[in-house]
């Protein structure tokens, strides 16, 4: 069942907000993804999402820390404070808006806003990510189903389940895919699985083997590492239509 967190505030001073270099936003948002801010995350893992050495990542660790934006405990992990918590939400906020924007005022296609939100994430103004956000009727979620911190500080932190761990025979709404990989998202939308559809977990065959879906009268099967990658919720068992 999907768990909820509380809602977060947002707010980062201004002076600070002028002090987080591009490259400090990547590392707390980093942060923040892989661990919600709150659950220790290693070192050896920031590197990987980041792609970088993991001796880079320790000294930079140490400057975060001395900045105050997170601590860190050896053997344990790093976690954001609440000021490093702030500014990944805020670096968030901006990426996302971005991504709704360009998807849905500029019709890019859904694997495309990711790397593009990247590139403009850290030289759009707060100003001028609230008009988009304005203008697109103040969207709740990025094209892949992902929460956007709202312009006053609110998070949904709403945890899904994995439609890889769907029981057989049970129905699920599709929530959120990830964004990290752009074949996979042509391959998704080919299959018809993005946020709001529905679909019945028909069978999901021993020792990680595929698991066949119906969705939309259509019978599919994927593999355990695509289906680890969608978010669902589950639903009535009456699904869609044969």
């Amino acid at each position: 069942m999907a768990a909820r967190r509380g809602p977060l505030r947002l707010g980062v001073p201004d002076a600070q907000r002028e002090s987080l270099t591009a490259p400090v936003e990547d590392y707390l948002k980093a942060i923040y993804s892989l661990g919600r801010g709150s659950v220790p995350v290693a070192t050896n893992d920031i590197a990987n999402r980041l792609l970088l050495a993991p001796a880079s990542v320790s000294g930079m660790v140490q400057r975060l820390a001395e900045q105050g934006l997170l601590s860190y405990e050896r053997y344990r992990g790093v976690t954001l404070t609440e000021s490093g918590r702030r500014a990944a939400l805020r670096t968030l906020r901006r990426h996302r808006v971005i991504e709704a924007y360009l998807s849905g005022a500029l019709d890019y296609p859904w694997d495309r806003v990711h790397d593009e939100a990247e590139r403009l994430e850290h030289a759009a103004s707060d100003e001028l990510v609230d008009r988009m956000a304005e203008v697109m009727g103040e969207p709740l979620v990025d094209p892949h189903g992902a929460p956007i911190p709202s312009r006053d500080g609110m998070m949904d932190e709403t945890e899904y389940m994995r439609l890889g761990d769907i029981d057989a025979g049970l129905g699920a709404r599709v929530v959120r895919v990830s964004d990290a990989d752009p074949e996979m998202l042509r391959y998704l939308a080919e299959l018809g699985i993005v946020p709001g559809a529905e679909l019945v977990v028909v069978a999901r065959a021993p020792y990680d083997g595929p698991v066949s879906l119906r969705t939309a009268g259509n019978l599919l099967s994927i593999g355990p590492p695509l289906a680890a990658r969608v978010m669902v919720e589950p639903i009535a068992n009456e699904g869609p239509s044969h």
